[in-house]
């Protein structure tokens, strides 16, 4: 196995947040180059680093990139070698199980959990986003819980902005017998859903309790409107993103449909609740994890 290397930055949390944002806003990132921010320690919060695993020593285009993450002046960036240990593996061990809501997300590097009435699922660590390590992924899983828990009767879901699936196969787990879409603008996330799907025990296809899948930006796919309206549809994107489709989300969800909104940081919440509000959106529920807000809104009656 060939050696691996990576780039280290060390950060404030913010700073570093801030440069995880900016990467996921990048279209054309380097697939070789895997970037994770995580705690420089358990017992210093506030103190993160950056870290990106190369299968090649970094060149000097690759240290630009991802120091031209930072918005600023960039911090040290420490060039580390990874001996024999597959690049993709070594950033799958920096990812621990999570356990949010009903659910409990691990990657192959760890066994799934044994407790009674929790639901198991793998996912790799891929170029596609959302392992479920990242809190917004984790906040809507519990929200998502929480939705099942207080009544919420799905038959038809769409997933936007999908990355790996996990919040699809989420919701087809609570609402077995719906209608399922999973949809996402970059082409790498198809064959990533549906590998995981494969590993998850979750079916493909346009029946009741299957998912099917669509490469499109926002609602803007034959498939995405030919299986709608939806009476739940969960958006894990991104601020700016979520406000411009506003409009669209209220066309494809019906009165007293549920919309999961996530990818906001609580600094964002005001201006996107208002997008949603002026788009005929009530709000029901919120959960803070982090920075980060997890938004539950339901379709008004529009007289």
């Amino acid at each position: 196995m060939a050696d691996s290397w990576k780039l280290v930055a060390h950060a404030p949390k913010r700073v570093v947040q801030a440069a995880l944002l900016a990467h996921d806003e990048i279209d054309e990132w380097d697939p070789e180059i895997v970037v994770a921010g995580h705690e420089s320690a358990e017992d210093r919060p506030d103190e993160w680093m950056l870290e990106a695993w190369l299968p090649r020593v970094p060149r000097k285009a690759d240290r630009a990139a991802v120091a031209g993450l930072f918005e600023k002046r960039a911090p040290d960036l420490k060039v580390e070698k990874v001996p024999a240990i597959d690049w993709v593996t070594e950033s799958q061990r920096a990812v621990a199980p999570i356990r949010a809501g009903r659910f409990y997300v691990h990657t192959p590097d760890h066994p799934p959990s044994d407790r009674l009435n929790v639901t198991n699922f793998e996912i790799p660590a891929s170029q596609a986003f959302g392992t479920g390590q990242h809190a917004t992924t984790a906040g809507c899983l519990a929200m998502l819980s929480a939705m099942k828990r207080r009544g919420v009767i799905a038959r038809n879901i769409a997933d936007v902005g999908s990355g790996t699936g996990l919040l699809a196969f989420a919701a087809l787990r609570l609402w077995p017998r719906a209608h399922a879409v999973a949809s996402d603008i970059d082409p790498v996330c198809a064959p990533v859903i549906a590998g995981n799907a494969a590993r998850n025990g979750i079916a493909l296809g346009a029946r009741r309790g299957q998912l099917a899948i669509a490469v499109t930006s926002g609602m803007d796919d034959r498939l995405l409107r030919e299986c709608g309206p939806y009476d739940l549809l969960t958006a894990n994107i991104l601020a700016g993103p979520l406000i411009e489709l506003a409009p669209d989300f209220a066309d494809a969800v019906p009165p007293r449909g549920n919309l999961l909104l996530a990818g906001l940081l609580t600094t964002q919440e005001r201006a996107v609740r208002g997008a949603y509000r002026a788009a005929g959106f009530a709000f029901v529920e919120r959960l803070v994890n982090g920075d980060w807000s997890i938004l539950w809104l339901r379709r008004r009656f529009v007289g």
